[in-house]
């Protein structure tokens, strides 16, 4: 590729912070793709200190971050493996996925942690109406009780992948938000989780740290990342505050009767949000219409006749079948994918069985 051609895929692909990379290449000579991307990165942290002191981060805070950062190509590599589903690409089945995130290992840590935290965990259930065992899968599914948060550097993370620009609106308000949590006293080396941004036991981006992040053992600091009892008072907090109804399941195994009229259940609306997610539902029904139409719970118990629900069959028609309550909508918000929520509703079963 000529030198101009570089220059111009430059330009392309970094919009103003191009020009820095064009000079390089123009320069002369010898600067490297490594020089110029490194040119590139500091004149676009250049532009973040003024929107993020103007967002109410501290100077001394963006000056102690932004030279310690360097630009990181692996995270910016792994965002670009990430998998885009086509729309009309085949669903795959549940039954593997479930097999390998609600297994004997993780329920048995999760019974472990269940009955270490009871005190707190009930607490926490008074104050918010979320089950302690949701609590408690939610710990589980996103660190393994805390075995595995991350290592990566958030703050050069989140810098990298706002430079990158393809996501450029989420990453650098993340990364904004990190500087936040330093203001607010977090440490600076707390700051690594995973490659994307999350962080602490329950994997939280720094904006929901900010937000729903709770001190739930008096110290005065939240710490999710340390803290049992600050990781499940901010769990709980997040899902109060996405609309968790106590008292309601997030869901029931059910049987679907043969002959069923899946057509007639059918949702015809399309979400704005996740649409492969909710194109797996029916439309709602309340628990009496299912009951019905022919559709008996596994275990006999049926919620209350008023409580609406959607019908799933992540495993195709014959085999088990779930009606999910708005609760299983709020499961969802925490992580917009069917096979997350199914298990984390199912691992918090098994957990408090």
């Amino acid at each position: 590729m000529t030198r101009a051609k570089k220059a111009l895929a430059a330009i392309r692909r970094h919009g103003r912070t191009g020009t820095v990379v064009l000079a390089c290449l123009l320069s002369g000579a010898s600067a490297s793709a490594q020089d110029a991307e490194s040119a590139g990165f500091s004149a676009y942290l250049a532009q973040v200190r003024a929107r993020a002191i103007a967002a109410g981060v501290q100077p001394a805070t963006v000056d102690g971050v932004l030279p310690t950062l360097t630009f990181n190509p692996r995270v910016v590599a792994l965002d670009r493996q990430q998998p885009e589903t086509a729309p009309n690409a085949p669903i795959s089945m549940f039954a593997p996925y479930r097999t390998t995130h609600v297994d004997a290992a993780r329920i048995s840590r999760g019974r472990t942690n269940f009955v270490a935290q009871r005190a707190r965990l009930a607490r926490v259930e008074a104050e918010t109406g979320v089950p302690e065992q949701i609590m408690v899968a939610i710990w589980g599914h996103e660190t393994n009780y805390g075995a595995y948060t991350g290592n990566f550097d958030l703050l050069r993370s989140l810098a990298s992948l706002a430079y990158e620009g393809r996501r450029r609106s989420l990453f650098e308000g993340e990364f904004i938000a990190a500087l936040k949590m330093i203001d607010r006293g977090v440490p600076r080396a707390r700051l690594v989780g995973s490659w994307a941004g999350a962080t602490g036991n329950p994997q939280f981006l720094p904006s929901v740290y900010l937000r729903l992040a709770r001190d739930g053992d008096g110290d005065g600091r939240a710490d999710i990342w340390t803290s049992p009892a600050d990781t499940l008072a901010s769990i709980g907090n997040y899902f109060a505050m996405a609309g968790w109804r106590a008292g309601e399941p997030w869901g029931v195994a059910v049987n679907v009767p043969a002959g069923f009229s899946r057509d007639g259940v059918r949702n015809r609306l399309v979400s704005p949000r996740c649409p492969r997610v909710f194109e797996r539902h029916s439309g709602w029904r309340t628990m009496a219409e299912w009951r019905a139409l022919g559709v008996v719970p596994q275990d006999g118990r049926w919620p209350g006749d008023a409580v609406q629900a959607v019908l799933i069959e992540p495993d195709g028609v014959g085999n088990t079948a779930y009606l999910l309550t708005s609760n299983y909508r709020v499961i969802l918000d925490y992580n917009c994918s069917n096979f997350y929520a199914l298990s984390v509703g199912l691992l918090a079963d098994a957990i408090a069985r």
